[in-house]
């Protein structure tokens, strides 16, 4: 069985330790988990691994956020991946900071990143691991805030709040959508 984990963000140093890029930071601790390694490929950087007997690629597309649907559906057919072995990893300023929402389905959400990917696929139906940054800024600051930096509290919940996304996405790849909803949704 192959999986195709993706995690949305920028690339480019500006970009590096923005909220934007919670993504990227996920997808190189599982990186890290399976003991593997980024190279850069066609569409980003990839790091091939196994997890319990399971091939896993995980994705950080250099498409930029808003453009990841072109990375994901290359990735797909020349691997060959089942969508339903598709797990996206994004942040979502609808949860409070740290909020794990896994969903097997469903709609971008206004994210435009999950819009470009549903756009491209075609369907909403994959499965989305939204990160928590929570919608703290004043009106009309939503942009400068989302590619922000992390400040605070924040900064120093962070290390244990990407552990726990990745061992969700990894418990994804081998206990399935269901099992690991139950499991560490809301937690």
């Amino acid at each position: 069985m192959k999986y195709l984990i993706v995690g949305l963000g920028n690339k480019g140093e500006e970009y590096k330790e923005t909220r934007h890029n919670i993504g990227f930071k996920v997808a190189e601790r599982i990186a890290e988990l399976i003991e593997t390694s980024f190279n850069t490929t066609n569409f980003g950087w990839m790091a091939e691994g196994k997890y319990k007997g399971r091939k896993v690629f995980v994705l950080k597309p250099d498409t930029y956020v808003n453009l990841s649907g072109h990375a994901v559906r290359y990735w797909l057919q020349k691997e060959k991946i089942p969508i339903e072995n598709l797990l996206v990893i994004t942040d979502d300023l609808a949860l409070s900071f740290g909020t794990l929402r896994m969903k097997a389905k469903g709609s971008h959400g206004g994210h435009n990143g999950l819009r470009h990917i549903e756009d491209i696929l075609q369907t909403g139906q994959y499965a989305r691991l939204r990160f928590g940054i929570s919608a703290d800024f004043k009106e009309g600051e939503q942009v400068d805030y989302v590619i922000g930096r992390w400040k605070g509290e924040e900064k120093e919940k962070l290390p244990e709040r990407i552990e726990r996304f990745s061992q969700a996405a990894l418990s994804f790849v081998f206990a399935g959508i269901n099992h690991t909803m139950s499991g560490f949704n809301g937690k």
